[in-house]
């Protein structure tokens, strides 16, 4: 493994609400110096969650919410903050109620991903969940979301479908279906 740059100063230029800009100045193993800035979370620091939810028929509960980065309501995979001494688990079943208005009998951690690597600290952990059943959770969402299902096996028509642009949610979807097959539990 490479050694990682020496930090040299670290230090907040920016900050708001939700985000703070850090920059860091860098020296890489080679002696070159460089400024780095990121995003760093102001939130409680126990991370996100994103969960596929799969229902027996092999279609996915998708969310319908506006998002303030594109401003357009968008599609994507129901997602949010994991609460402080939270189980991943149990913050996806959680979220699923208050976003999806479903709960999951079965849960299973896939992987994490990140958004943006060279810019973000984020990562977000990904849930397949199964087993479902309706039940809806009060939610911090200002208005309700439409819920929206796709064939698992129809992704390449998903990425064209003018509401679902999400590259995290993407990734999900192909790595929960890819490992059911693999499996022998979906084909």
């Amino acid at each position: 493994m490479r050694q990682k740059p020496t930090v040299l100063a670290r230090e907040i230029v920016a900050s708001s609400r939700l985000f703070r800009i850090e920059e860091l100045q860098l020296r890489f193993s080679n002696g070159a110096e460089r400024t780095y800035e990121r995003l760093v979370g102001r939130g409680s620091g126990y991370g996100a969650v994103m969960i596929v939810a799969l229902e027996a028929d092999g279609r996915v509960l998708l969310i319908e919410e506006y998002c303030g980065g594109t401003d357009s309501y968008e599609l994507s995979l129901p997602k949010g903050l994991i609460e402080p001494g939270e189980d991943v688990l149990d913050a996806a079943n959680r979220e699923l109620k208050e976003e999806a208005g479903f709960g999951a009998r079965r849960l299973e951690w896939l992987t994490e991903l990140s958004l943006s690597p060279g810019y973000m600290s984020q990562k977000i952990q990904v849930v397949l969940a199964r087993d479902l059943y309706p039940e809806q959770l009060p939610g911090d969402e200002p208005e309700p979301m439409r819920v929206e299902r796709v064939d698992l096996h129809e992704l390449s028509a998903l990425v064209q479908h003018p509401q679902f642009s999400e590259g995290r949610a993407l990734a999900a979807l192909y790595l929960a279906r890819d490992l059911l097959t693999q499996r022998g539990e979906f084909s």
